[in-house]
């Protein structure tokens, strides 16, 4: 047991850094009162409508990014002492990335200040997708990589006999 949590610790401080950035400690209103006086800083012509677009846009990257480095740490805890890469460690740790997408939204329904968001899940969905191909895309460019051999299957197969 402790052997394989070593993998998933990384998934699992994730996964808290989410629940933590899903508090109304990280509500839109929030993050505005420190990320528009910045924005304004940078662009001072600016007018508030643009500044708030970006603000937006802004906490929708972080998404895609935190979603991403979530996918990235799931797949590494599914492989494991595993090398190379395989279709069913990615589909999986796919379907762990949106149902704890959901599961962070609906979690939000609770949360003062906050909303959930359908486009918020396939923002979180499409940032695991994007993560795992450039695991894929890793994996294909350094097959050496990993404890073993670092082997690139598209599939799992089961091996052929000589």
């Amino acid at each position: 047991m402790h052997f394989r949590l070593k993998y998933w610790l990384p998934a699992i401080l994730m996964g808290v850094l989410i629940s933590v950035f899903s508090t109304h400690f990280f509500s839109s209103e929030r993050t505005a009162h420190f990320i528009i006086p910045i924005l304004h800083r940078l662009f001072p012509s600016a007018s508030h409508h643009a500044l708030h677009l970006v603000h937006v846009g802004i906490r929708k990257a972080a998404h895609v990014l935190e979603f991403g480095a979530f996918s990235i740490a799931v797949f590494h805890g599914l492989r494991a002492d595993r090398s190379g890469w395989r279709l069913n460690w990615a589909l999986i740790t796919l379907l762990i990335a949106v149902c704890y997408a959901s599961l962070d939204e609906v979690h939000q329904i609770f949360v003062p200040f906050r909303q959930p968001s359908f486009r918020d899940v396939l923002i979180d969905s499409a940032g695991a997708l994007l993560a795992q191909v450039f695991v894929w895309a890793y994996a294909r460019l350094h097959p050496n990589s990993g404890p073993e051999s670092g082997r690139v299957d598209a599939v799992d197969q089961p091996a052929a006999s000589a």
